[in-house]
């Protein structure tokens, strides 16, 4: 059901990992100009244009909110729910190498710089823990409603 509480994990799992969509995930630095990275790409500051297209992490980004909404109104399927659960975990942790792969790759499009993440960055790591918490409350709904069927 909707009201219980794997759904509010999963509901604050989902707002953590939209919120990666709006805010800028960290920055990177060359001796001449100051580039800003989100989920988009990487932006020059000083004139707001696109150097390195970031699709790849928007469409990852998009397929895990979908999962995640599947998850939160997929409640009469318990064991798919936690199937879908942790492979929206190993998702999540992929985004997080993925960008720092992308920022790497930036690097040398953009020539020598330093790079810094901002909090956002974090937010799939506690996203990650929510849908653990989720998985762990679904299970023990799977176990009370199959202990039930036992009475039965």
């Amino acid at each position: 059901m909707i009201q219980r509480i794997q759904s509010v994990y999963l509901m604050l799992s989902l707002i953590l990992v939209a919120l990666m969509a709006w805010l800028p995930l960290g920055e990177i630095a060359t001796a001449s100009t100051i580039y800003s990275f989100n989920i988009r790409g990487v932006f020059n500051e000083q004139t707001a244009k696109m150097v390195v297209n970031g699709w790849p992490l928007l469409m990852l980004l998009v397929i895990i909110e979908l999962i995640h909404l599947f998850v939160i109104f997929g409640f009469k399927n318990r064991i798919l729910q936690m199937r879908m659960s942790t492979f929206n975990i190993i998702l999540m942790v992929g985004i997080f190498v993925v960008c720092f792969v992308f920022v790497k790759m930036s690097l040398k499009s953009i020539g020598e710089g330093t790079y810094v993440f901002k909090i956002v960055m974090a937010f799939p790591f506690v996203a990650v823990i929510l849908n653990y918490l989720a998985i762990r409350a679904i299970a023990r709904d799977e176990a009370l409603v199959r202990s039930i069927d036992r009475i039965r």
